[in-house]
């Protein structure tokens, strides 16, 4: 759904640049490499559609691409299958049985615990527990060796009516209304999340853990429902470097601060590629929706996971 050499699209520049740390030579990705150095590990994201990006990314980066005879679907062992009636399972977990290397997705929006309030009840409102890990994390973390955190883009009052999110805290619904307001809510579970696997990591010395900052919109003239669109192919038309010393996501910045979790951090770097999303090319390509959120694969993700297989 995002191999934009399958859609419309004819311009793949943006597909020949590269991202060059200062001061330091990062090594290119080599495949057999990887996994070697992986061997017997368990890489897992959990976040939103764009955690689910970088998961597909690093699948495509590590298999070459190709079909392979040695990945297979090990997404039972994670409880992660299609339930009755779903689009979709929760999540994906496959191995590379040559050296057992297993790479997982686990959709979590918003990193808060969701309860359904009713499970025999469809249209069941559902418990946002804003002060704990989501059960999956909790219940795996001790099979993970890398663990890829992220969130953001759902924490808007659209999404948050859309799926009958009520947000509690200690177990009972939240009735702070400052704490309600949607950046407070955001700012208060992110903290909850990195302070809870801060100190999971004592008991887990081989986890290295990683929140990464929020993958940035380019919707110019309107949003993704109002005509927006991220029209141009030019790479780097608004700069080609990046100065600032700061993140250019502080929330997620500061929950990482004193804790044992890197910051991951490619707001700023992905920032200056408007050119790499789907833009109107998606594969149905309904006239006036662009997609300026996700990106094209090869793409901008596969620097993310560059930069994050240089840090494991």
């Amino acid at each position: 759904m995002w191999a934009c050499r399958l859609t419309q699209r004819t311009d793949f520049s943006f597909e020949g640049y590269r991202w060059q740390p200062e001061n330091c030579k990062m090594l290119e990705f080599e495949k057999s490499a990887f996994l070697r150095r992986m061997q017997d590990r368990t890489i897992a994201f959990i976040g939103d559609s764009l955690g689910r990006q970088q998961f597909q990314s690093l699948m495509c980066m590590a298999s070459g691409g190709e079909r392979r005879e040695d990945i297979e679907n090990v997404g039972k062992e994670y409880g992660l299958v299609k339930a009755r009636g779903a689009i979709r399972p929760d999540g994906w977990a496959y191995r590379f049985s040559n050296t057992n290397t297993t790479i997982l997705y686990y959709w979590s929006a918003s990193l808060a615990d969701l309860e359904p309030l009713n499970i025999t009840d469809k249209a069941t409102d559902v418990a946002m527990h804003l002060d704990r890990a989501p059960a999956f994390m909790r219940r795996f973390l001790h099979r993970f060796d890398v663990l890829v955190l992220n969130t953001g883009h759902h924490w808007n009052r659209g999404k948050i009516t859309a799926n009958r999110w009520v947000m509690y805290v200690n177990g009972k619904p939240l009735k702070d209304r400052k704490l309600l307001e949607i950046g407070n809510a955001k700012n208060f579970t992110v903290h909850s999340v990195a302070r809870w696997v801060d100190s999971q990591l004592p008991s887990h010395p081989r986890l290295k853990a990683f929140f990464r900052t929020i993958s940035p919109r380019h919707f110019r003239n309107g949003d993704w429902n109002t005509g927006g669109n991220c029209d141009n192919t030019t790479p780097l038309t608004g700069g080609s470097e990046i100065s600032q010393d700061e993140s250019s996501d502080p929330v997620i910045a500061a929950a990482v601060k004193g804790t044992n979790i890197t910051l991951l951090d490619i707001t700023a770097l992905s920032e200056l590629r408007d050119e790499g999303h789907i833009s109107r090319y998606s594969v149905k390509a309904t006239t006036g929706v662009n997609d300026c959120l996700h990106w094209c694969l090869p793409g901008i993700p596969d620097t993310w996971n560059e930069l994050l297989i240089a840090q494991v």
